[in-house]
């Protein structure tokens, strides 16, 4: 089978400045992601997870090494250019939903349309789409409020889709989840990446997470300890 990398990590550091103090937060990382999987970064607090999810991302630059998202060197990208990349190749869903408060779920997954210029027409007939692809087509003219805490994920991740990005990253998604809810909200990125062929990185320290994802990198103190499968799995560590 043709396999086509979509991610690709290369020798990167990063240090974090403290005053005199300083921390390297990843430490050499080196990882590949092919296009259409679900891959999983696992690891305890602390471990550089969502620091390289952000880098990944380009919420943040490595002081050292390389990232290619979708063939483009996030690393040699101005500000502006970083701005545009996010806007279009990333999709982003947070642990705590990140959605605004005084939007419908409808208003807030045409958001990140609406900044790329997207027509109004458009823009809603796509958002209405995404809302029933996520099962929350009848709510979309609720703000989040009036949400529960799955609800609120599954409008996050119709959000970080509207785009059609190359990469969705989703960092500690279901920390404000309950186990239930954590299966429903896996289930649906398994069917979203095999409907839509979308790759999704997840950083989680959840187990119930990792055995979802097709592919597990184990991070430990900013190093990448091994790669392995679901069935390999027998705890994050």
């Amino acid at each position: 089978m043709f396999r086509e990398d979509i991610v690709t990590v290369k020798n990167v550091i990063k240090i974090y400045r403290y005053g005199k103090v300083f921390y390297e937060a990843l430490r050499g990382v080196i990882m590949s992601i092919d296009r259409g999987e679900i891959v999983c970064i696992a690891g305890p607090s602390g471990s550089g997870k969502t620091t390289l999810l952000n880098i990944i991302g380009g919420l943040d630059k490595p002081d050292i090494g390389t990232v290619i998202v979708d063939s483009v060197d996030v690393t040699k990208l101005s500000e502006a250019e970083l701005t545009k990349f996010r806007l279009f190749k990333i999709g982003y869903v947070f642990q705590l939903y990140n959605l605004i408060p005084s939007l419908t779920a409808l208003e807030n997954v045409e958001m990140p349309m609406y900044l790329a210029g997207v027509p109004k027409e458009v823009r809603r007939k796509r958002a209405l789409e995404l809302l029933e692809m996520v099962g929350l087509e009848k709510y979309a003219e609720k703000t989040p409020d009036m949400l529960s805490g799955g609800e609120q994920q599954r409008i996050a991740i119709a959000r970080a889709l509207a785009n059609n990005p190359a990469v969705v990253l989703m960092d500690e998604p279901t920390g404000a989840l309950d186990t239930e809810n954590t299966r429903k909200l896996m289930t649906l990125v398994k069917k979203l990446n095999r409907e839509l062929k979308q790759t999704f990185i997840i950083a989680t320290h959840d187990i119930l997470v990792a055995r979802e994802c097709t592919k597990i990198f184990k991070i430990r103190d900013g190093k990448i300890e091994g790669v392995c499968k679901p069935s390999e799995l027998s705890s994050i560590f």
